[in-house]
């Protein structure tokens, strides 16, 4: 029965790792089409700071779910899933390899995992969750989130904002919390999946990190972030928060230096991947195969050896 199901390739890793490239390589060679699974390179605004593939990678192989979604829309895991699974029956469809590349590990949990259906808590539940964390603050919102809702306060940071206000919302509009709305987690898609994961050493992710944000600031990163403050958002907004955002918006209202804003951001990012690649390590990307990992020692991984880019495809290939 398995053999029968369609099959999709994960190429996964923390930020800076080097997936898109690899991608498009694996994407030239197969037949592919590549889906983005990363939960910032969907804000049409953000092109230059979320590493979103250039105009030019887009026109060598299809790419599906770029830039679709207005910075000022928040987007959510369950909106992702639905136009993922669109993209991967669409690929299948016209004879590609669905090819789902990021680094957004809960998206990869909800796709090859199953997803939580969670009501929607409605427009006063939202805007009561966001009006609490600009009065209240994240860390006590997450404070009374504890009273009400414990299990989930359980598995949230008190700095981490977003989240908290999400569950908050959860509880108001639902009556449920959100944990125990995520123990009812539906069936597996059906799919089989294989699965890359990059996993460069830290020192390489470090160095790729600060040459990328430097070559983002050449590409005109400061001009992004300006036009995305002339949108007068809410701060709370994913694509506010995006790596880089918060840091250059400080150096251009004057509370920071440039260097400044470069080596904080630099430090958010580096922090993060720390975190993305604990994630990656201690789950199962592709549950119903076995799983392959490359210790990639390159910031460009297009410089695989011609003997390990061959063994690469070898092992797809015979996964497929």
């Amino acid at each position: 029965m398995t053999g029968l199901l369609p099959h999709a390739l994960i190429v996964a890793g923390p930020t800076a790792s080097g997936k898109s490239a690899l991608a498009i390589v694996i994407a030239e060679r197969l037949g592919g089409t590549i889906i983005n699974t990363d939960s910032m390179q969907v804000y049409r605004e953000l092109r230059i700071l979320t590493a979103r593939p250039t105009l030019d990678e887009e026109t060598r192989v299809p790419h599906r779910l770029y830039g679709i979604r207005p910075a000022a829309e928040a987007g959510s895991v369950a909106w992702w899933r639905e136009q993922a699974l669109a993209a991967m029956d669409e690929a299948h469809a016209a004879g590609r390899l669905p090819i789902l590349t990021g680094g957004s590990g809960m998206y990869f949990a909800a796709l090859t995992d199953g997803l939580t259906d969670i009501p929607d808590p409605g427009s006063d539940a939202r805007a009561e969750a966001r009006r609490l964390l600009t009065e209240q603050g994240s860390a006590a919102l997450h404070a009374s989130l504890a009273h009400v809702d414990p299990a989930t306060a359980a598995r949230l940071k008190p700095e981490d904002g977003q989240r908290i206000a999400r569950a908050w919302e959860v509880w108001r509009g639902t009556g449920l919390g959100l944990a125990a709305w995520q123990n009812r987690r539906s069936a597996p898609v059906p799919w089989r999946f294989t699965a890359i994961l990059l996993d460069p050493p830290r020192d390489a992710l470090r160095a790729a990190i600060a040459t990328r944000f430097d070559a983002m600031l050449r590409d005109g990163a400061l001009d992004e972030v300006r036009n995305l403050l002339d949108l007068h958002l809410d701060p709370s907004l994913p694509a506010m928060r995006a790596h880089g955002v918060p840091e250059l918006t400080a150096y251009l209202r004057g509370t920071l230096s440039l260097e400044e804003a470069r080596r904080r951001a630099e430090l958010v990012t580096g922090q993060y991947t720390k975190r993305q690649a604990t994630w990656f390590r201690h789950h199962t990307l592709a549950p119903q195969t076995r799983a392959n990992t490359i210790n990639a020692r390159f910031s460009d991984l297009t410089q695989f050896s011609e003997r390990e880019r061959a063994e690469l495809f070898t092992f797809i290939e015979n996964e497929g």
